[in-house]
């Protein structure tokens, strides 16, 4: 659990210095890293998708992914009932902010991965090499949506141990081809949290979130059928 726990501290390490950089950067300059922001998550989400996308075995599943999890969380209206909740404690946009950050953070292979690796044979170099890029990551983010963006790193420790936990317990359960359809998904989702920060388009990302699970289910449901 050692690279989770690092993890971890980085992001609150870079939210503390983001935050405090805050408010000696004039509203212009926080504009623009607010732009830049909302760029390298578009950047981010198609490098995702164009990378894990040509080696995903079910090419049609991530669309499926995205259908079914939309409907589900717009019934459940997830992204009305999280802005309530965060605007309760942030007048600012925290809540696009956080929902940024966590799939930055939390949707990738190195944070995927990472933890299966450290609970397999003890090796942090993929937890720590995503630490030094969320470290970068949740400073420039802090700048823009301030402290509150320190919410995010109890998210990542409870995703990546309960993976390092699953693995340590169970084995290897993620297969690779699980990881690039997570992958795929998670790219769609982070450029279209760049839409939304760069007001192109609000896709109301967090209503997209259990599209994360879908693919989960498939191989779950795969994996029964082939007993």
């Amino acid at each position: 659990m050692l690279g989770t726990i690092v993890n971890t501290f980085t992001i609150i390490v870079g939210s503390l210095i983001g935050s405090m950089a805050k408010q000696g950067i004039k509203k212009e300059y926080r504009t623009v890293l607010f732009t830049t922001m909302g760029l390298a998550a578009l950047v981010l989400g198609f490098n995702a998708v164009a990378q894990y996308l040509p080696k995903s075995e079910y090419p049609v599943l991530f669309i499926v992914s995205l259908a079914i999890g939309g409907l589900l969380g717009t019934i459940l209206d997830i992204d009305g009932r999280f802005n309530c909740m965060v605007s309760h404690y942030s007048k600012s946009n925290l809540a696009q902010g956080l929902s940024t950050g966590i799939l930055l953070y939390c949707i990738g292979s190195l944070s995927i991965i990472g933890p299966v690796l450290s609970a397999l044979y003890d090796d942090n170099t993929y937890l720590y090499t995503n630490a030094t890029l969320d470290l970068v990551t949740s400073a420039v983010l802090s700048t823009t949506y301030g402290f509150g963006m320190i919410l995010a790193a109890p998210v990542l420790f409870c995703w990546q141990g309960l993976i390092y936990l699953l693995t340590y317990s169970l084995g290897p359960i993620i297969p690779d081809s699980l990881v690039t359809e997570i992958s795929v998904v998670g790219g769609v989702l982070i450029a279209s949290s760049g839409l939304g920060i760069l007001q192109i388009k609000d896709c109301k990302t967090m209503n997209l979130l259990p599209s994360l699970l879908v693919p989960v289910c498939f191989f779950l449901i795969k994996h029964l059928l082939e007993f």
